[in-house]
């Protein structure tokens, strides 16, 4: 590829050293599970996400599931999803034995509609699972209003939203305990699987520790059924390393998507990003769409151009989710976007040369329409 989806070179050829350093301790300590280095990466997280405790677990979708067990979240009860969402975000509400309602997304934001919230709550329903989607930090006001209305949890999917902000609170540290991904190709990536979990409760904190350690806080003593699902001292030394340059890296994100914005606008059919009044965007993906979707995705391939859909088929019409009996249809807005949206290459380090090259493909399809 000429200009690839996603390239990390930019990023590991500033921290390469550092990241080399921080391999080195780490292979020096011989000591590479639930040490000092996940202890300080906790901490260190914890102060960026503005919450009293980040508990470091094997990666997202076990974050999420492990936030929703401590709640004693299972079998016989519903959590609100939306409709548009990554199937991780589904898949963690049922391995804990209960049942994900989709709702669906505001069209313009892509976050889950608080006005499609209430009419989804029935007496099974025991959270609301909010997506902070591509990047762009949802309604969590209103959303929290709601849940307390209706005494629901919230348990916020943060995989793609660190750092983004709504009226000024952070991402991650409004619901009562978050899973948060720190997958490569997330704004905050590992050298591999990790994430974390988010809580401003003590309680709640203390049960994630057991839960991802064997059910176990003291070795050898089970307290519970258990998981090994930890955060190893490697990846949590690489994250502590990345943290540092998080906030210069969104920097460079929010700048490429205005190099974007301005590329872009009024070109064919395209709908841009649109944020929210209250939201800040940290573009983990800048997303475009278009009626002639699969044709633009062919011809931006064809000039050397990477581009990937988010998300081609929505969870609840996946085979894996045919048990819950949805058909097309049923979710239009979630259809829609699966159907018109292109994400197109986003990365810290792209020029806006790079910008101007995805620019001048993507008129040229439509110069040619």
């Amino acid at each position: 590829m000429t200009i690839p989806f996603l390239n990390f070179k930019a990023q590991h050829d500033l921290l390469r050293d550092e990241m080399a350093n921080a391999f080195q301790r780490v292979y020096d300590s011989n000591w590479y599970i639930m040490g000092s280095y996940l202890t300080q990466f906790e901490k260190e997280y914890a102060e960026f996400n503005q919450v009293a405790y980040t508990v470091g677990v094997s990666n997202g979708l076990d974050a999420l599931y492990l936030a929703l067990k401590a709640l004693n979240i299972g079998e016989g009860d519903e959590v609100i999803v939306p409709s548009n969402t990554y199937i991780a975000t589904a898949l963690a509400v049922s391995y804990t034995g209960a049942t994900p309602v989709f709702v669906e997304p505001n069209v313009d934001t892509y976050n889950i509609d608080p006005s499609n919230l209430e009419q989804a709550i029935t007496n099974k329903t025991k959270a609301i699972m909010p997506v902070h989607l591509y990047g762009q930090a949802c309604e969590m006001d209103e959303i929290m209003r709601i849940a307390e209305q209706h005494q629901l949890f919230v348990v916020e999917d943060n995989a793609q939203g660190h750092g983004a902000t709504y009226n000024g609170k952070i991402t991650g540290s409004f619901g009562h305990i978050n899973g948060v991904s720190f997958y490569p190709g997330k704004n905050l990536g590992a050298l591999g699987d990790a994430g974390a979990v988010t809580t401003d409760s003590p309680e709640f904190a203390e049960r994630i520790k057991c839960l991802r350690n064997y059910g176990s806080k003291v070795k050898y003593v089970n307290e519970e059924i258990g998981h090994n699902m930890r955060l190893d001292e490697l990846q949590a030394s690489f994250l502590s390393v990345k943290l540092k340059h998080l906030m210069n890296f969104t920097q460079q994100r929010v700048a490429v998507a205005q190099w974007y914005n301005n590329n872009l606008q009024g070109v064919g059919d395209l709908i841009l990003p649109k944020v929210h009044s209250d939201a800040t965007h940290v573009y983990h993906l800048y997303v475009i769409r278009t009626k002639f979707r699969d044709e633009l995705q062919k011809h931006l391939n064809e000039n050397g151009i990477g581009t990937l859909i988010h998300y081609p088929i929505p969870p609840y019409l996946q085979q894996a989710y045919a048990h819950l009996g949805h058909a097309k249809g049923d979710f239009p807005i979630a259809e829609t976007l699966a159907d018109t949206s292109l994400s197109i290459p986003m990365w810290p380090g792209m020029t806006s040369d790079d910008v101007n090259t995805v620019g001048a493909a993507i008129r040229s399809f439509f110069n040619e329409k």
